[in-house]
């Protein structure tokens, strides 16, 4: 017979829910996992900052803000065209 672990609880997801900040930290992690995304294209194909600058018609400061994993504000056609500039698309769906 299994005993319950006393410091088992429920889900992180509810933890996170509990203390309103669920949607905060989505938006955190999708943000970063975006710009890492983005910094391994630019990595394997070799894109240097001002190239990616210069293709998606930006300035360096406004790149270094999407690179930035703590900046989570970022326009959505920055990201667009972020993606593009590396040869790729941004998909958005709703779960």
């Amino acid at each position: 017979m299994k005993t319950k672990n006393p410091h088992t609880g429920e889900s992180f997801e509810s933890f996170l829910r509990e203390d309103g900040i669920f949607d905060e930290v989505t938006a955190t992690a999708i943000k970063r996992t975006l710009a890492l995304q983005i910094e391994h294209e630019m990595a394997v194909q070799k894109i240097s900052k001002s190239e990616m600058a210069r293709r998606m018609k930006t300035s360096a400061t406004q790149l270094s803000r999407l690179l930035d994993p703590d900046n989570d504000r970022i326009q959505l056609d920055t990201l667009v065209k972020a993606a593009s500039a590396v040869g790729k698309h941004l998909a958005v769906s709703l779960v």
